[in-house]
């Protein structure tokens, strides 16, 4: 099993990465074998695995065979934990200059192995415009063994003079079938299960995979894609608006819950706090800044989890859709058929249409920051029948 085995449906980008990196060993053993390129964007819809190519093509450069998978290079590497790999992500809404300048610094320094300094940036699209200044810097005037991978949805999600000095590498979303032939490989799930999470997931692996193997998840989906047929006044319109945005928070609690604790307890250990012991200089400013980035993290991951629930209400109303236009199409949520037919039957594709848009402008109104409880009171209202 190869670093590249996790590169679902992307074999283009997988040929492209094994040459560069064959390049990149020519030209560590002084071979003529051309520069390496100091600075990677890779792009793609959600759940294509842009993260996953970026951290398998670190790991293979950082690899004596170019990403065999067995190696303690390539495991750390994959880990996280490669003295020489750097991945930078955020659970908040931004990542800031502070960050950035540290892993510039970081950068520049000589790998300890003698192979490459990486620093992967997982969420390229975040960066504050300080922050892209900031990286700026280190592209236009690279150390020599050094590159810098980012990852973002689109190329025009990140700043044009960053976008100019990167090599692009563009990923599709997964086929269905490809991503089913996964699930049954890796996760052990019956073909049957493989292929409707594959198909309900819309080519987004990590999807896939959570509702291939938590029943939790494939339970919170029934609930979703029973909200559609549930909007019959108003007062159901308001109450599943309030249990989308308090299950939201509740997932968002749970995982920050599970985070908070531990982060409070390394800093008190960082500073030599004890619990009714004096606070030392510097201190309290810390602790605010961790509790700023917290909050932001549960804000951050509540509203991923809103998300969640607007894009399998996307793919339910396209299904109504494809019900009204094209009888007999294959639908994407086949486990709720009858209940995608009779809203078809109850309604225009002019109806359905305008459905459609409605979440789509939710979608953008929360990217834009919109009060949640609100924007979806609105949307829900809009869906009712």
């Amino acid at each position: 099993m190869s670093v590249w085995d996790d590169l679902v449906g992307q074999d283009d980008v997988v040929v492209m990465l094994k040459a560069a990196t064959a390049s990149a060993q020519e030209r560590l053993a002084g071979g003529p074998g051309p520069a390496m390129t100091h600075a990677w964007l890779f792009t793609g819809p959600p759940g294509s695995g842009r993260s996953n190519a970026a951290r398998a093509f670190a790991a293979a450069l950082q690899c004596e065979d170019g990403g065999c998978g067995h190696c303690r290079a390539c495991r750390t590497a994959l880990a996280g934990s490669h003295p020489d790999v750097s991945l930078v992500s955020t659970d908040g809404l931004s990542i800031d200059v502070a960050e950035v300048r540290e892993q510039v610094r970081l950068a520049a320094m000589r790998p300890s192995d003698g192979r490459w300094q990486v620093v992967v940036v997982e969420d390229a699209d975040r960066l504050t415009e300080k922050a892209a200044d900031a990286l700026l810097k280190s592209l236009e005037e690279p150390p020599p063994r050094t590159v810098w991978m980012l990852c973002a949805p689109t190329a025009e999600d990140v700043i044009v003079t960053i976008r100019s000095r990167s090599r692009q590498v563009v990923l599709r979303t997964p086929p269905v079938a490809a991503v089913a032939a996964m699930l049954a490989a890796r996760e052990q799930v019956a073909p049957e299960l493989a292929m409707q999470a594959a198909r309900a997931s819309q080519g987004h692996v990590g999807r896939a995979r959570a509702l291939a193997t938590k029943e939790a998840v494939r339970e919170r989906r029934r609930a979703v894609l029973a909200i559609p047929g549930s909007l019959t006044s108003l007062g159901a319109c308001l109450d599943a608006a309030a249990t989308i945005t308090r299950t939201a928070q509740a997932q968002a609690d749970e995982v920050a819950e599970r985070l908070e604790d531990a982060e409070r307890d390394g800093l008190k250990m960082e500073f030599g706090v004890e619990d009714r012991g004096r606070r030392p200089a510097g201190y309290a400013g810390r602790l605010a800044a961790l509790e700023k980035d917290q909050k932001r993290r549960r804000t951050r991951i509540a509203r991923d989890s809103i998300d969640g629930v607007l894009i399998d209400l996307l793919s339910f109303y396209r299904d109504v859709l494809a019900a009204q236009t094209a009888p007999g199409a294959e639908l994407v949520n086949a486990d709720v058929t009858d209940t995608v037919r009779r809203l078809a039957g109850a309604g225009t594709p002019e109806q359905t249409l305008a459905r459609i848009e409605a979440i789509l402008a939710c979608r953008e109104a929360l990217e834009a920051n919109a009060a949640p409880q609100l924007a979806l009171e609105n949307l829900l209202l809009q869906l009712r029948l």
